[in-house]
């Protein structure tokens, strides 16, 4: 059971790798891919939750609001992701993700009430350096770069309030409003900026790219991360969620080629920060069984 739960932590992360394919393969703009994705994900989760598992989606009202704020950070989070990819390619948005370690070894202490923990300090600080020099060497995607790097801080937010809110309802639940508020708050913005006539600027080839994405790509990977918990620890999954990066840059290096062909040292400077982000996690391992 723990090799097949460990076959299966690999396959959502490789699915997750995937999901800067699809966001390049869909023409679309990120504005509108994130729209229908949020929308198409949200459907599979009701139906997911209420026709196959039948179970409740109420939640009180404080909850509500929460999750909705929560909500808010997932969506501006996948649309700067996306739109990092439009305007650059995968491989600098995916190697932008893993600042996202650092930022949540600065918020996770304020939120949680805890010590800064020095390694996660000295891993930021490497990680910022290779940040910095693959902004030296490929300056020309430096808007892919900028908007790589709020989507790491969106994505941070949304974790770390994520986990102050896990176990108030299912997780299932957690997952629908999420995705479902986030969906309905970008409408709302939509219509006020008049960005909501764009939404049926859209084919049936990048329909169907999208439908693909947040069921196969987004819905069913949230829940089997959440089922997997049974057999693996939260570091595994934590861990083996870090090779989304490694996934998403080789996938996307053989799929489309040149576009993808990067400096050496993007290479050496990706490789780094996924390192530092390995050994931190081994460390961290390390000091809790002394612990125990």
């Amino acid at each position: 059971m723990q090799k097949l739960a460990l076959f299966r932590l690999h396959l959502i992360v490789f699915l997750w790798g995937f999901t800067a394919i699809l966001g390049k393969l869909i023409q679309v703009n990120a504005q509108i891919l994130v729209f229908y994705r949020m929308l198409f994900a949200a459907i599979c989760l009701y139906f997911f939750i209420r026709v196959i598992k039948k179970e409740s989606i109420k939640v009180s009202r404080k909850l509500f609001f929460q999750l909705a704020g929560v909500g808010c950070f997932m969506a501006f989070h996948w649309l700067c992701f996306f739109y990092s990819i439009k305007v650059s390619n995968v491989s600098i948005a995916l190697s932008c993700l893993s600042l996202s370690t650092l930022f949540a070894s600065i918020m996770e202490p304020i939120i949680f009430k805890r010590k800064i923990d020095v390694s996660e300090v000295v891993m930021g600080v490497v990680i910022v350096a290779c940040i910095l020099l693959i902004f030296k060497t490929e300056f020309q995607y430096k808007e892919g770069i900028f908007y790589g790097v709020l989507c790491a801080i969106f994505g941070t937010v949304f974790s770390v309030f994520n986990g102050k809110l896990f176990g108030k309802t299912s997780s299932g639940n957690i997952i629908f409003y999420e995705i479902f508020c986030g969906w309905a708050i970008l409408s709302v913005f939509y219509l006020f900026t008049g960005q909501m006539y764009q939404m049926d600027e859209i084919n049936f080839r990048d329909i169907s790219l999208i439908a693909l994405l947040a069921s196969l790509f987004t819905a069913f990977p949230m829940f089997e991360s959440v089922k997997l918990m049974k057999y693996i620890s939260p570091f595994t999954l934590i861990l083996t969620v870090n090779l989304e990066p490694v996934y998403g840059i080789i996938l996307a290096f053989f799929i489309f080629g040149e576009s993808e062909h990067m400096s050496p040292i993007f290479y050496i400077a990706s490789f780094v920060m996924i390192l530092a982000i390995v050994v931190n996690g081994l460390i961290k391992a390390r000091k809790q069984k002394n612990l125990n």
